[in-house]
């Protein structure tokens, strides 16, 4: 709901004669809702049509506008895999069935897109009626116009099970991948006071990852790599920042877009001339990445820190995952950093990845040892999560490492780089078991998901849970699955394919 601090970059239409009533549902706060770009662009699209009745709800939604009852579309944001807790917190509050089986034609249908369910939505097809598989740019008003001629709940559902793009577990078949050549700019919509970014401007400037790390879903699952048209980011970027102080630009991988420093100059001109006020920050950039013009115009525009993935401490690990970065490269990174006004970092690392040897712990530890050493003044700190196996990945046939084993590592590292006061944050070993056994899942997981959110969503409810209905969780977690089996989401067609990834991971593993 708008509020008189919100700022709308777009005009909302008013309905005129018989609409579409959508929910647009985002399984978090509000805070995160507003701050989630792909879910606010989506809503904006339908909202800026008169044909469609559209409000947007999350988990903070006591009460709604559009009465349940009267709802013909709820489409639900999926990004996290643990999200499927507050989908059904949310379908539950406003007394909708969880399964689309106990769903009639009084109840709406229930979709989802997002990357969960893009890279696997076995694990939950008995809540959902459809999925976008995908970009959602132009299938998420596609599905509300055909829904607008279709006489019933099923035959709409029958029209868009042939749509690329788009599954209804209903009509299974081969579903290809929806991938959109990127013309219009995604931005922030509604820039807020109330949002987790708060009064920032979020532009995507590029879509997809070139490099493919072995373990990274959000590199493979949005090939090929996108970039925007320059000119179209710099248009928005002086609408957006006609509006607030604070700029932030969004991609997998930034300075791929061979336009990156003009977006950053344009950026730092306006500071100058215009606003001194301008900060601007940047989702991720790669070590290789970090220039002295770059790393100037980020410290002149605020950015007192900045986040470098190396994933791994030796150089023998990170050519396993395909992250060909040298100690040098890292190295001469910092080095540049910390001349040109950037006060502090932060490396991202993963443990437990294919191959690792307590020896490529001990170089993880060595190279924040030898930064800490060469850079006292620098205020540098670690973020570690451990590996989870995704889908259309390399890495996908790979099992987790045990649970205890990464609870030993982490514990491990967190007590060196402590001794040498070096902040470091790791990622439960327990959650991400269980995100490994939700990403590799398949159909059969449906009453467990319906009885952990029953249980309270704990990581003791997914347990007792697994106890209760004899589910063997290590099946999916822990098992190194051979090539040949058939994987629950091999019903999805992207690019590049199995047969490539199968032979990624030959190459990556040293197994040619």
């Amino acid at each position: 709901m708008q509020t008189e601090d919100d700022i709308y970059l777009y005009t909302p239409k008013k309905q005129i004669g018989n609409t579409v009533n959508v929910w647009m549902a985002f399984p978090g706060s509000n805070a995160f809702a507003l701050s989630s770009l792909g879910y606010m662009w989506l809503s904006k699209q339908l909202e800026e049509r008169s044909d469609i009745n559209i409000e947007r709800i999350n988990t903070e939604t006591a009460s709604t506008a559009i009465k349940p009852k009267d709802v013909d579309l709820a489409g639900f944001s999926f990004t996290f895999d643990t999200d499927f807790i507050n989908v059904f917190t949310i379908l539950d509050r406003f007394n909708i069935p969880l399964r689309s089986s106990d769903r009639g034609e009084n109840t709406p249908v229930v979709f989802a897109g997002g990357p969960v369910v893009t890279a696997n939505p076995a694990p939950y097809e008995a809540f959902f009626d459809f999925f976008i598989i995908g970009d959602g740019e132009v299938l998420n008003e596609k599905v509300v116009d055909i829904y607008a001629k279709s006489k019933d709940k099923d035959s709409f559902l029958r029209k868009i099970s042939n749509i690329d793009g788009i599954y209804v577990p209903k009509y299974k078949r081969t579903v290809i991948k929806s991938t959109e050549k990127l013309s219009e700019c995604i931005y922030t919509p509604i820039i807020s006071p109330k949002a987790y970014f708060s009064d920032t401007f979020i532009i995507e400037i590029s879509r997809g990852c070139a490099n493919r790390c072995g373990f990274c879903l959000a590199s493979y699952i949005n090939l090929p790599l996108r970039c925007l048209p320059c000119q179209n980011i710099l248009e928005a970027i002086d609408l957006g920042l006609g509006k607030t102080d604070k700029i932030a630009l969004l991609g997998a991988q930034l300075s791929a877009h061979p336009d990156f420093e003009k977006i950053c100059e344009h950026i730092f001109n306006k500071h100058q001339t215009e606003n001194p006020k301008i900060e601007m920050s940047l989702s991720s950039l790669r070590v290789d990445a970090v220039t002295p013009k770059i790393t100037k115009i980020l410290s002149e525009l605020g950015q007192r820190n900045i986040t470098l993935a190396v994933e791994a401490g030796s150089e023998r690990l990170r050519k396993v995952i395909n992250k060909n970065l040298t100690k040098k490269q890292i190295f001469n990174a910092v080095d540049i950093a910390q001349k040109h006004g950037i006060k502090g970092l932060k490396l991202y690392g993963m443990i437990g990845l294919p191959t690792e040897a307590k020896n490529d712990i001990e170089e993880l530890i060595e190279l924040a040892k030898e930064i800490k050493t060469k850079y006292k003044s620098f205020d540098l700190s670690f973020g570690i999560s451990t590996f989870v196996p995704k889908p259309h990945t390399p890495f996908q046939w790979y099992g987790r490492e045990d649970t205890k084993s990464l609870e030993k590592k982490s514990q491990y590292i967190q007590k060196e780089l402590h001794k040498l006061g070096i902040q470091a944050s790791v990622s439960s070993p327990k959650w991400d078991y269980w995100q490994a056994v939700l990403s590799r899942g398949d159909s059969t997981l449906s009453d467990f998901l319906e009885l952990v959110y029953k249980k309270g969503g704990s990581l003791g409810a997914y347990k007792n849970a697994a106890k209760e209905l004899n589910i063997d969780a290590d099946f999916f977690a822990y098992r190194n699955i051979p090539f040949d089996e058939t994987l629950p989401w091999d019903f999805l067609t992207f690019k590049p394919g199995k047969d490539f990834l199968i032979k990624e991971n030959k190459r990556l593993s040293g197994k040619n």
